[in-house]
């Protein structure tokens, strides 16, 4: 029996669980769905905790109207952190990054059903109206979304 993999596979699915743990806690603490991926992954690719922060704020509840949801647009940032281009001429960079892109788009949609804000959540957040009458809905379906982005970038190896 090999058991440097299976103690390789207990400490990745334990690192997986951590980080799933650490995004919905941020989410919980007050943080939108794109702030608590990026809030995982953002210092292990040599981004500051704060500026993560502030860069992701605006792209919670699909960017404020229902588009794409923040937890992917969270894992894009982690996507484009990892593998993205800084140099002009670095078209080699910029096509492993939209490679991975288009695969977790596909996958989340496989697994999440849309990628849409509002498609997920089951309203616009604009719509008040729709607001009032699910109360507690984004506490209810944005973990899952959040839980989703986290473990399908895992699965990507990050």
């Amino acid at each position: 029996m090999n058991t440097t993999k299976n103690t390789h596979d207990f400490s990745h699915e334990r690192l997986k669980n951590e980080r799933v743990e650490k995004a919905i806690k941020l989410f919980d603490s007050g943080f939108n769905c794109s702030q608590a991926v990026i809030g995982v992954f953002c210092t292990k690719y040599g981004m500051d905790e704060e500026l993560a922060m502030k860069l992701a704020c605006g792209f919670g509840g699909g960017m404020r109207c229902g588009e794409v949801c923040g937890a992917v647009s969270g894992a894009v940032m982690a996507i484009g952190l990892r593998y993205g281009q800084y140099k002009a001429e670095d078209k080699e960079s910029k096509a492993r990054c939209y490679e991975l892109t288009s695969k977790f788009m596909d996958e989340y949609v496989k697994r999440n059903g849309s990628v849409l804000c509002r498609d997920i959540l089951g309203y616009d957040v604009r719509d008040t109206e729709a607001r009032a009458k699910f109360p507690g809905k984004q506490e209810e379906v944005c973990p899952n979304a959040i839980k989703t982005a986290v473990l399908l970038l895992e699965d990507m190896n990050f």
